[in-house]
């Protein structure tokens, strides 16, 4: 999340280094700006097992657990198409739609104190709030408010449900969520444009249902069951965790460059070679962080906790700063550029993380 906020923001300053620029959708590779967003849902899905069974060990049944997840998954979306409507050109001053966007979500999705008595009223005045701007919304052509690509949070919300709903039917046989994975790799790879153009199959019967699970070409599913697998298979070993960690991401590596022959790498496409180098730097970073956590050496990672425990609230804060911007239009100076710009994107991101810390100490915090 801190390096999400850090790549966003580099639109605040001219000329930044390339690598934290998105590699156009048909140019062959990527930067460090194509591997954050993928990074995340590699997370996320390794989260899965632990966020599932922990509900399980409290008594709470399938049906409440299911319910849980739609509830979570709904709250993605939502939020997802109230920001991407924002950046697809409106009518009006955004600085006031994102404004009006975040008191909403905040009333809505705050994590008021279990005594606070009030929190179903401000609850049901925020989701006034987002109904109303929902329905007032105009886009620069005149069109209304719509889903469109869903936006990154809804991308994240329709992986996030695949992976939960995947792991509640085959929690039991664990061996099914693996091949569920090549099964995605297929799907993937009948779908995605080669490099002489046209597809490898193309539209058929499984390519359609994906679509229609919301699932596209399923890199995105992919990136997510693929953190939710790195878990499961983590528990299973006794020893040699980092020696079996790195083989693992060389393998996936090894998949990758043979699949590039015929595929490019992209992050926009979400061609089966991204998906795959950007999950065997997952898995190594993973490697490397439980090593470091095995060494005890995890005291500077303290700072970029809330990151961690506040994530939603710190994806949003920048849409606070943002809101300014467009008030006060500002001119960038031209020496905020290369890696003066990026020291500047990086204290962006430390001072979005602080605040989420801060706005948590008196009980505003982003919670779905």
């Amino acid at each position: 999340m801190a390096l999400m906020v850090f790549v966003n923001d580099s639109w605040t300053v001219h000329d930044a280094p390339s690598w934290m620029i998105h590699f156009d959708t048909w140019t062959d590779g990527m930067s460090l700006a194509d591997i954050v967003f993928p990074m995340f849902l590699f997370a996320m899905g390794m989260s899965v097992p632990y966020a599932l069974e922990n509900r399980f060990s409290k008594g709470y049944s399938l049906g409440s657990t299911l319910g849980h997840i739609l509830k979570r998954t709904l709250a993605l979306l939502l939020m997802g198409v109230f920001i991407n409507n924002s950046e697809a050109g409106m009518a009006g001053n955004k600085g006031v739609y994102w404004l009006l966007m975040l008191l909403g979500f905040f009333l809505v999705w705050n994590q008021y104190p279990k005594e606070f008595k009030a929190a179903k009223w401000l609850q049901g005045a925020g989701a006034v709030l987002l109904g109303m701007l929902a329905i007032t919304f105009r886009r620069a052509d005149g069109g209304l408010f719509q889903a469109g690509w869903w936006g990154i949070l809804g991308l994240i919300g329709w992986a996030y449900l695949f992976t939960s709903c995947a792991y509640l039917l085959f929690r039991e046989k664990k061996w099914v969520l693996a091949l569920l994975w090549g099964v995605l790799c297929l799907v993937n790879l009948s779908v995605t444009p080669m490099r002489e153009g046209g597809a490898w199959i193309g539209k058929n019967f499984v390519a359609d249902l994906a679509e229609a699970l919301h699932l596209g070409n399923g890199s995105c599913a992919l990136m997510a069951l693929g953190g939710t697998l790195t878990v499961l298979c983590e528990g299973r070993l006794k020893s040699a965790r980092v020696g079996i960690g790195l083989a693992a991401a060389a393998g996936l590596a090894v998949m990758a460059q043979c699949f590039h022959q015929d595929w490019i790498i992209s992050k926009n496409i979400g061609t089966l070679p991204w998906v795959l180098f950007v999950s065997a730097i997952s898995v190594a970073f993973y490697t490397l962080l439980r090593w470091l956590e095995h060494k005890g050496w995890t005291a500077w990672a303290t700072p970029l906790k809330p990151a961690g425990t506040a994530t939603l609230t710190v994806y949003m804060i920048p849409y606070l700063f943002y809101s300014f911007w467009v008030f006060l239009s500002p001119q960038i100076p031209a020496w905020l550029c290369g890696y003066a710009g990026a020291l500047k994107c990086a204290l962006f991101s430390a001072l979005c993380i602080f605040l989420a810390w801060a706005l948590g100490k008196i009980h505003i915090k982003l919670k779905i």
